[in-house]
């Protein structure tokens, strides 16, 4: 074989294997989009770069599949819905109260489920991105706010909207559509 045959074929070799790299690297970037939704856009904009929040996002995924989680029983499904229910009658008297009490059955939820809860929301957060995507930008959002009420910057209407997203993170985790269905009045 000639030399100019042996460049040829190694260069043939070496795009062809560039390329397989590419599609792989372009399958899994797909496959994470597809996965987390909007959490991976916002993930690529809090890194800057596609490639540190690819990493990210395939850690906090390694770091999930490690967890027990596990669905709820018909029992701590409703004990939970009842829950919500009293919590979220007793915003009107007390609102303040009622989100702190919102956030507390949220981590207890996420606790039985098998999440292992800090006190770090953005760790949980985190957690929560790989199954619940699409929620877990409302539970930022409720937990800023809880923050926020702490030190007296909240107005009622924040705490509303606190509400609201800790219920649609709430109804997900209660898992309803699972076996039979537990009614979580809105």
């Amino acid at each position: 074989m000639s030399t100019g045959t042996m460049v040829f074929l190694i260069i043939g070799i070496a795009a062809v294997a560039v390329g397989v790299f590419l599609y792989f690297r372009k399958r899994k970037s797909e496959n994470l989009h597809k996965s987390f939704g909007p959490e991976y856009e916002r993930t690529v904009h809090e890194f800057g770069d596609r490639r540190k929040a690819e990493a990210e996002l395939e850690r906090r995924t390694r770091r999930v599949a490690k967890f027990h989680i596990r669905g709820l029983t018909r029992d701590d499904r409703e004990r939970f819905a009842e829950a919500w229910r009293v919590d979220q009658g007793r915003f009107v008297d007390d609102p303040h109260e009622a989100v702190q009490s919102a956030h507390q059955l949220v981590n207890d939820v996420m606790r039985t489920r098998g999440y292992p809860v800090s006190s770090e929301f953005r760790e949980n957060a985190a957690d929560l991105s790989v199954d619940h995507p699409k929620v877990v930008e409302r539970y930022r959002a409720a937990c800023e706010i809880a923050e926020r009420q702490e030190s007296g910057q909240a107005d009622t209407e924040d705490l509303r909207r606190a509400m609201v997203n800790y219920r649609a993170l709430f109804e997900e985790l209660l898992d309803v559509g699972a076996n039979e269905p537990v009614e979580v009045r809105k």
